[in-house]
This record gives C-alpha cells, sequence and structure tokens, in this order.
C-alpha cells in the first residue's frame, strides 16, 4: 500500500524554504584533490524532489550539471545486483558499514581484504569489476546506461572530469591492487578502476538526482519514463545500504536525525529516498570534513522535516 504523499502546495514550500536557509548557510570546502571540483564556483546552491509519479519541485541551481561522483555507485550496485544477484553480492563484496572513511585502506586490511560496502571505494571498485561486459567499454557502457535510466534521460561521460580523476586517483589504485591479491578484485584492477573512474565522471542535475531517488522510492520504476529500471526485490537491498553507509562516516548521523537511505558525492550532491513516497536532492560543492555538501544536507534535511518523511516515526 503506498503512503499518502505531502500536497504540491506543502512540497514547493519545503523546496523553497530549504533553497532561502542553503543560501545564507556558509562553511566547507570544495573537494580540491580533483582539480576539476576544485573549480567549481562555491556559491552555487539547488534543491529538488521528485514524487512517486513524476511531479518535479525545484529551486535554485537545480539543473546545473555537477559530478556524480560517489552517487554513481548506487547505480553501479543496483546493475550488479540485476545481473549476479544479491546473494553473490553479498558474499563477494559484503553488506556491512565499515565504519571508517570511505577511502579507507585500513578498513580492507582489517577485514582481510574484503571490501564490506559497495558504497565505499574498494567496494566500488570490486563492484564495477563484477559488471558483465567483453571490454572495459562495455562494462563502462551498461554502467552508463543504468545511471541514464535511473535519472530518466541520457547522462554522459565528461572528459574534462575523467581526465581530472584518471590523472589523480593514485590511492584507488593502490586499492584496486590490494583488492586483486586478496582474490576480491574480479577482473583486471587497473581496468577495473578504470571503469570506476568513468561512473564517477559523469554530469547531473540535482533533478536528475532527484529522479533517481524517485526510481527507487517507486519500487524500481522510473516515474518519469514509466520503466522498470531495477527489479521490486532489489530495491530494499539498495536502500539498506545506502542506510549503512551511504553518507560515509556521517551515515549513522543521518539516519538518527533525518531518518531516511541516503548518498552524497564529493561532487556537491546529496540524494534521500522516502520509499513508496519520493526523492530529494540537495546540490552545493562545498564539503564537510566528511566528503558531505554542507548546504545538501541542511537542504535534505529540512525538507525532509518539513515533510515529515523519516521513516522510523509512527
Amino acid at each position: 500500500m503506498s503512503l499518502p504523499l505531502p500536497e504540491p502546495a506543502e512540497i514547493d514550500r519545503a523546496v523553497q524554504a530549504a533553497h532561502k536557509t542553503m543560501l545564507a548557510t556558509e562553511g566547507g570546502r570544495n573537494a580540491d584533490y580533483i582539480p576539476f571540483l576544485a573549480s567549481v564556483p562555491s556559491e552555487l546552491a539547488g534543491a529538488a524532489v521528485v514524487t512517486r509519479d513524476g511531479a518535479v519541485h525545484e529551486a535554485g541551481d537545480s539543473r546545473y550539471a555537477f559530478a556524480i561522483e560517489s552517487i554513481s555507485k548506487v547505480a553501479t550496485l543496483a546493475l550488479v545486483l540485476e545481473t549476479i544477484g544479491a546473494d553473490a553480492v553479498r558474499e563477494k563484496i559484503g553488506t556491512s558499514p565499515t565504519g571508517l572513511p570511505f577511502n579507507s585502506v585500513m578498513a580492507l586490511e582489517l577485514h582481510d581484504d574484503k571490501p564490506l560496502s559497495p558504497l565505499v571505494n574498494a567496494g566500488a571498485i570490486a563492484t564495477a569489476s563484477l559488471v558483465p561486459g567483453a571490454s572495459a567499454d562495455a562494462r563502462w557502457a551498461a554502467i552508463l546506461d543504468m545511471q541514464s535510466r535511473l535519472c530518466g534521460r541520457e547522462l554522459a561521460l565528461s572528459d574534462e572530469v575523467n581526465r581530472s580523476e584518471q590523472t589523480t586517483n593514485f590511492h584507488n589504485r593502490a586499492i584496486a591492487w590490494l583488492l586483486y591479491s586478496a582474490g576480491t578484485c574480479y577482473s583486471d584492477p587497473m581496468e577495473a578502476l578504470d571503469i570506476y573512474t568513468r561512473q564517477c565522471s559523469t554530469l547531473l542535475t540535482a533533478v536528475d538526482l532527484a529522479t533517481m531517488g524517485a526510481t527507487l522510492a517507486s519500487g524500481g520504476v522510473n516515474p518519469v519514463t514509466g520503466a522498470r529500471v531495477v527489479s521490486a526485490e532489489n530495491v530494499p537491498h539498495i536502500l539498506a545500504e545506502m542506510m549503512m553507509e551511504g553518507l560515509y562516516t556521517s551515515s549513522g548521523e543521518f539516519a538518527y536525525t533525518v531518518g531516511l537511505p541516503g548518498k552524497s558525492g564529493v561532487g556537491g550532491g546529496v540524494l534521500a529516498v522516502a520509499p513508496g513516497r519520493l526523492a530529494l536532492a540537495g546540490f552545493a560543492p562545498p564539503l564537510d570534513p566528511a566528503g558531505n555538501s554542507v548546504r545538501g544536507l541542511q537542504a535534505v534535511s529540512a525538507i525532509a522535516k518539513g515533510l515529515r518523511l523519516n521513516i522510523f516515526e509512527a
């Protein structure tokens, strides 16, 4: 049974109020270890909600295209769940939070080089290595297609973002080789890393991001295109992973205060999903120390509270 949606006017008020709060908030700094991200104007701020029936509510820079970064892990996880199944993902990658930063090598060392979660870098590289395809380009095409179907329009690789990422991903190269040495990278490690880096280098907007979330909120059916993207049985697995590890080391705090599955990326995007109802997205480049958008988090939190979306509330 579907939960009732807030009235459209109520959603509009919540989105507009959240955007005003974003504009009045300072703090954070752009990610600077990827040169492209450091160059994005830090004053940008946008918010969007997409409901299960495809209605769009937006404010501010909601149509500005930014780098998807770690939010791409959700799409690749969905693809691999669809192709090899939830049991294989749990066995090969894991389904538990690491409790450590998203790029932690120690998290691998503490667990015999098994990633534990597909939403940290190690697990995402391992997930990319499980995407079926005869070549790196074929695997990448499958990931891009999944991202596009989730968002309801064709996304594209940004050569500028990809070049910026590929020339600075030394830490992730070490992680890929550690995975390979332990038998937890299931293709050539540098090929898996190349695919993973490409998946982080597409551009999308806050509206696209909210549409991706609304597809999950709708049980795997994109509410804009009407197409089934993810099987209904895999959606709960994706949302559970987002709840446990979606906001890096702030995931527990987000669950405690907001009460929704979420996912962030160092490009400034933040996504949250209210299952059966809608999804909300915020975008602003400056990040907090955990790697989450300061104003994006604020927007998503304010909208969720204003619309009473916390799934733990009776």
